[in-house]
């Protein structure tokens, strides 16, 4: 797979960003905002040929009569695919297909397959967040391992990205208040045998505190539902924006030791517990934490195929024992649509460690948020394939991933993280406000022993 890389880092010359100046955006990039880009600096423009729409405003309400208690209605339900990739004639796409992708078309040629939708931009948050993110705009700069004058988290720091760090804090900057949701793990072997994880979390960001908290990215509480053997266990993560200033704090309560203790290890590629080895700390959201392990290029920006408006594979009359095939969902549950995306390459830098010394990540341009992303072993071959289904949520409004899918290309296994199908609506509560006191080791004790 080394030379898939090369082959795509020299297809993608157009806005090839590798500087590693830190400036803020000129006047003139700030008030292009709004008008011939997006609030959020994405193109406004549609395709030339029309296959990508122009942004219109994106989804922000929900449609007529919806009720929460529904869950997500698919507003694009109606839509059949306009074709479908597969391992015979996916080299007639490959321009616009991640190596990953690829790859697993190659490993399940007769279940693995990318069914194409039309696209739609339903990317929107409410416009006061568009409103700080042009007012911000000017003055905000990346100092390397975090941010400079941001004085108001969680809106899109850097609306023109020329690095790859700053593609990476818009990713880990999205934004969506606060929320709080239970969902679904299936750690799935080769053979389609699978169990449930069951997992609940309530995450605020720091302007949705009682006592706002600027370097805050976002303090998170997770606790498992199930299985028995896991049931207990509550972590309690404290996120910063900038990790120059500070490092992420995390502890965890052992229901059996009745103990809290520090949990450096809840970071990284460290595993998490019930995951059985399919996921790492930081492959949460796609990619999350301290950029400190990796050299963070940005490799261009390009039309993809990506994981869009996944409203049909969240549906909530869906059974998970229905959804999957070996290795993999099940592809006609699947939804891709073309749109621009940010490619970033992280590299691992000297003298650091990791059980992924090379990722390369597709953001969507619009939300930011990470859709797809390919994991490299220490011998540069294509190990981890990350499929990030984006959904707008239409109720906040915001974009969300669901479910978080991870790949083992070696050895067949995959992990579904976070489903809600047979969760009862609405999963999320979103725009929820959080008491400080709440976010504290003292908070943690008393949640264990109860």
């Amino acid at each position: 797979m080394k030379s898939s890389i090369k082959t795509l880092a020299a297809a993608l010359s157009a806005v090839a960003f590798v500087s590693t100046a830190y400036a803020e955006m000129t006047a003139a990039e700030v008030d292009r905002l709004g008008k011939d880009l997006t609030p959020f600096g994405a193109e406004k423009a549609g395709s030339k040929d029309g296959s990508i729409p122009a942004w219109d405003g994106g989804l922000s309400k929900p449609p007529a009569g919806w009720a929460p208690e529904q869950g997500y209605v698919d507003p694009f339900a109606s839509e059949k695919p306009l074709f479908v990739i597969t391992a015979q004639n996916m080299e007639q796409y490959k321009d616009k297909l991640s190596p990953g992708l690829m790859a697993m078309m190659k490993k399940y040629p007769g279940t693995f397959n990318v069914p194409v939708y039309p696209s739609h931009r339903t990317y929107a948050v409410p416009q006061s967040v568009y409103d700080a993110t042009k007012a911000n705009a000017a003055k905000v700069k990346s100092n390397g391992e975090g941010i400079e004058n941001y004085d108001q988290p969680s809106f899109r720091p850097f609306p023109i990205p020329k690095t790859g760090a700053e593609v990476m804090y818009n990713h880990k900057n999205w934004w969506y208040g606060g929320y709080t949701r239970c969902g679904d793990w299936a750690p799935t072997r080769s053979n389609g045998e699978w169990y449930r994880v069951g997992f609940c979390e309530e995450v605020i960001q720091g302007q949705n505190f009682d006592q706002p908290q600027k370097n805050n990215i976002f303090s998170f509480y997770g606790w498992y539902d199930a299985p028995p053997t896991l049931v207990g266990t509550i972590y309690l993560v404290i996120d910063p924006i900038d990790y120059t200033v500070a490092n992420r704090q995390a502890w965890i309560y052992n229901a059996g030791q009745r103990r809290v203790r520090r949990a450096p290890d809840v970071a990284f590629d460290n595993i998490d517990d019930g995951t059985e080895g399919m996921r790492t700390t930081d492959d949460w959201w796609g990619i999350q934490g301290s950029l400190e392990r990796y050299n963070w290029k940005l490799v261009g920006k390009k039309e993809m195929y990506i994981p869009y408006n996944a409203y049909k594979l969240n549906d909530n009359k869906l059974k998970y024992a229905d959804m999957f095939s070996k290795g993999h969902m099940k592809s006609d549950l699947m939804r891709y649509e073309l749109h621009r995306v940010w490619v970033v390459e992280a590299t691992l830098k000297s003298g650091m460690s990791h059980v992924i010394p090379k990722r390369v990540l597709y953001f969507d341009e619009d939300s930011a948020l990470m859709a797809l992303g390919d994991g490299y072993d220490s011998r540069g071959n294509l190990w981890r394939v990350y499929i990030e289904p984006l959904i707008q949520a239409y109720d906040a409004p915001t974009m969300f991933q669901s479910p978080y899918l991870v790949h083992d290309l070696n050895n067949g296994n995959f992990i579904a993280s976070m489903m809600m199908n047979e969760r009862k609506a609405p999963v999320y509560k979103w725009n929820v406000k959080g008491k400080l006191a709440d976010f504290k080791v003292d908070s943690i004790r008393r949640k264990g022993t109860r």
